[in-house]
């Protein structure tokens, strides 16, 4: 292999290993539109926030929120999957995992 093939396989590898998205874009995406969409105050938005009790979402906004995780992520959630999420942290882990698991397919 000469020069030009090793560089050509190297920038082919960084492509394949780097995610879609990295974590922290994942996360900056989800609170611009918990703040544009569901109008949360974006000093609210901390890690330990509660989604019901401090972002003060409710039932019918976890419906729009599946909404609007599918057409950003581009992933289906599942209701079953909300059960465990209760902070903006959950939250984000959750979608964090849920793209990261996608790219491996």
């Amino acid at each position: 292999m000469d020069l030009e093939e090793l560089t050509h396989l190297s920038s082919l590898e960084k492509c394949i290993h780097k995610p879609l998205m990295e974590n922290k874009e994942i996360i900056e995406k989800i609170h611009s539109f918990l703040v544009e969409e569901f109008e949360v105050e974006p000093e609210k938005i901390v890690p330990e926030a509660n989604l019901k009790e401090t972002l003060g979402l409710d039932s019918l906004d976890y419906i729009d929120l599946v909404v609007v995780i599918e057409s950003n992520f581009a992933f289906k959630v599942k209701p079953e999957d909300f059960t465990d999420i209760a902070t903006f942290q959950d939250f984000c882990d959750y979608v964090i995992s849920r793209v990261n698991s996608k790219e491996l397919v």
